[in-house]
């Protein structure tokens, strides 16, 4: 089903930040985040018409998954619990998330914690 003519869609494979994203990720698994644009049908979602708006801007979610889409754009799963959203579960790009919370690295401290504990 063609969108109508007065629906402009975000393309994220062409955008201009579609480029290789940074080697280290922007969020951890966990963090708390915040949608910085609303999040429209692009027509992967099947029960929904073409330009519909999926999840709100300014919503709050959680990281649930990290992967990756060509190899070199880095997508987020993140997990909304906000009551008016249509799904709770979509994949983002790091430009349209926003940290509720300051970043951990998570690898450098279970390495820290670990040479902790065996030193005991």
């Amino acid at each position: 089903m063609p969108a109508s003519e007065e629906v402009v869609l975000h393309n994220n494979v062409m955008a201009k930040l579609s480029g290789k994203d940074e080697a280290k990720a922007k969020f951890f698994l966990g963090q708390k985040v915040k949608l910085l644009e609303d999040v429209k049908n692009d027509g992967t979602y099947p029960y929904l018409k073409i330009g519909d708006v999926m999840i709100k801007k300014g919503s709050v979610g959680y990281i649930r998954g990290m992967g990756e889409f060509l190899q070199v754009i880095r997508v987020y799963e993140v997990h909304f619990l906000d009551a008016e959203a249509v799904i709770e579960v979509i994949g983002c790009r790091e430009h349209e998330l926003e940290a509720m919370e300051p970043y951990r690295d998570l690898d450098a401290e279970e390495t820290e914690w670990m040479i902790a504990h065996y030193k005991q």
